[in-house]
């Protein structure tokens, strides 16, 4: 496929003779289409070639090669070149691609089959899958996604939070109040209700806490009877969550959590302390980093216990050992940021920087309703994600129900646009904002929602069906593809590379979502101006393989968000 903007930058490099890589990062997409399919602004070179700008543009006008078959014309608006693509080949070039690679269609190999490593999702067990671990599985399960698509190998790891003092409380609470709970119906909904009830206990019996320590203590020393238990609430604990993760077509290729690095801790201490990093400080020992302007960075806590911190750098030494890395995503909320800078700090002071630089904190905003409040807390209030993903489809299943009742595989349709609804919802905005959980906003057909781009899918599917045909790419007449609604389309869908790959770069599924979003209205713009099934034969095949390249596009593109495309509404 023509690269275009390459091609333009290549002819602006033989007038000014200025590298050709660097002018292709200055050319633009105008605000506007009347102002050309792309813009050139000539102040970039005013330093270097010592002119002004709409100087520069006349000499460029003046000078440049026009190749009609890729430049239709140029025209100068103050310092900027305007430039019109010839759109027969536009749509000659586009539409063959996508005949040609189909759902492959926008990847690329910029990757080169590099590993990165994406840490997200990362549940603490013992308790159910609870909301605010969707944003983190959903966006590490989109970056999962893409990263694969441009070449690179993702290794998604659920670092699970399988470790610590909560399985002291459980334990503890297990054994006082076993036969108070029906341990048959839902093992992990009663191991919730123990814990939640310690927390509240504990509050007025102090010495429950030290109770707790007790039999967190047992289980770090491998006392049978605490590891048994414990191996116990993790299993069950997995088994509940894959129900979640198989709706939202979640895939990890390492579930080691905490307790994985218990032993290889150790080792990173002694790093520390041969690499002269560690110092004592009120009885805990850290690595200072006030030069960097950050607090000390604690790895052995005052009790003479190890934290977060060192169990993170000593999953990072195992990844670089095991997967030199090209990256390393860390999918995890706003409030860790500085904890994740600390810790790639240190990483950079035992000698690692090149890794340290490779590594990543992706943050991300609190799911909030729609008063702004948070969703769900530890005070027994909870919502449960797979709650969440079972009343969306029955919402869905209503819908159908009221609206398209005779339609095949009902229950599979709802579970597609339910989950893909929830999914959508999370990624449509930037991450760091907070997500509004709103039911009214997240399954309307219409609004800029995963529903609607489902919608305008199926609507694809349903031209092609009633035309009963998709047009050999061989016999469309390009020409017949000159409509404004047409050349817009035109003109986004070949752009669907551009959108993976910055999604990539700025680790923001939101900019492929929005894509989607843009793609869809655009088409179904052309949809309601003009006929595509008509009695013309060569601008119906025009316009059908149109609309095969935006089911192609809109399919592969909703894939990428995790989402599942039905093939009825």
């Amino acid at each position: 496929m023509i690269d275009f903007k390459s091609e333009i930058a290549k002819e602006i490099s033989k007038v000014t003779n200025i590298d050709e890589k660097q002018l292709k990062e200055y050319i633009e997409i105008p605000p506007n289409s009347d102002l050309g399919d792309y813009a050139f602004p000539c102040f970039k070179l005013a330093k270097e070639l010592r002119k002004a700008p709409p100087v520069i543009a006349n000499e460029i006008k003046e000078k440049i090669k026009i190749d009609e078959n890729i430049i239709e014309k140029i025209e100068i608006i103050g310092g900027y070149l305007n430039i019109y693509i010839n759109k027969i080949t536009l749509s000659k070039n586009l539409l063959e691609e996508v005949y040609k690679r189909k759902e492959q269609y926008g990847s690329s190999n910029i990757g080169n089959g590099a590993h990165v490593v994406i840490d997200y999702s990362a549940p603490n067990i013992a308790k159910p899958f609870h909301i605010g671990h969707l944003r983190s599985t959903v966006i590490g399960g989109s970056l999962y996604k893409i990263y694969n698509f441009l070449g690179y190998k993702s290794v998604g790891i659920n670092y699970l939070g399988d470790w610590g003092l909560q399985f002291g409380k459980v334990m503890a609470g297990y054994d006082m109040w076993k036969d108070e709970y029906d341990f048959t119906e839902n093992e992990i909904q009663s191991i919730l209700k123990i814990y939640i009830r310690f927390n509240q206990e504990e509050k007025e019996k102090p010495e429950l806490t030290e109770k707790a320590r007790e039999y967190f203590k047992r289980l770090e020393d491998g006392n049978e009877k605490e590891t048994k238990m414990w191996q116990w609430i993790r299993k069950i604990s997995l088994e509940n969550y894959q129900k979640t993760y198989d709706l939202l077509n979640s895939k990890f290729d390492s579930y080691n959590g905490e307790a994985y690095y218990n032993d290889k801790m150790q080792p990173i201490v002694e790093e520390l302390e041969e690499k002269g990093l560690l110092v004592e400080s009120e009885g805990a020992r850290v690595v200072p980093l006030d030069q960097y302007d950050m607090p000390p960075c604690i790895i052995i806590t005052s009790a003479g216990t190890t934290i977060y911190a060192t169990r993170d750098l000593a999953s990072l030494k195992e990844r670089i050992k095991k997967y030199d890395f090209s990256k390393a995503i860390y999918v995890v909320g706003n409030e860790q940021r500085l904890h994740f800078k600390q810790v790639f700090k240190v990483l950079e002071l035992m000698g690692y920087e090149k890794y340290a630089e490779r590594c990543e904190h992706v943050p991300f905003g609190l799911v909030v309703d729609k008063k702004g409040e948070k969703i769900g807390s530890r005070k027994g209030n909870s919502v449960f994600l797979e709650d969440i993903l079972k009343e969306a489809i029955q919402k869905v299943e209503k819908i159908i129900d009221e609206k398209n009742p005779n339609l095949e595989n009902k229950e599979e349709v709802a579970r597609k646009v339910g989950v893909g609804a929830i999914i959508f919802n999370d990624l449509a905005n930037s991450r760091i904002k907070d997500e509004i959980f709103d039911w009214d906003m997240l399954l309307n057909f219409q609004g800029e929602t995963g529903p609607y781009i489902q919608y305008i899918y199926v609507r694809t599917n349903s031209v092609l069906e009633k035309a009963g045909y998709v047009p050999e790419i061989e016999k469309v007449d390009f020409s017949k593809l000159q409509e404004k609604e047409a050349l817009e389309t035109i003109k986004l869908l070949y752009r669907f590379n551009e959108f993976v790959e910055s999604a990539a770069q700025k680790n923001e599924p939101s900019i492929v979502s929005r894509y989607l979003i843009d793609v869809a209205q655009n088409f179904s713009g052309f949809y309601n101006e003009h006929k595509i099934i008509t009695e013309d034969k060569t601008v119906q095949d025009a316009r059908l393989a149109l609309t095969y390249a935006v089911g192609i596009v809109l399919k592969t593109g909703v894939t990428l968000l995790g989402m599942e495309m039905p093939s009825k509404m």
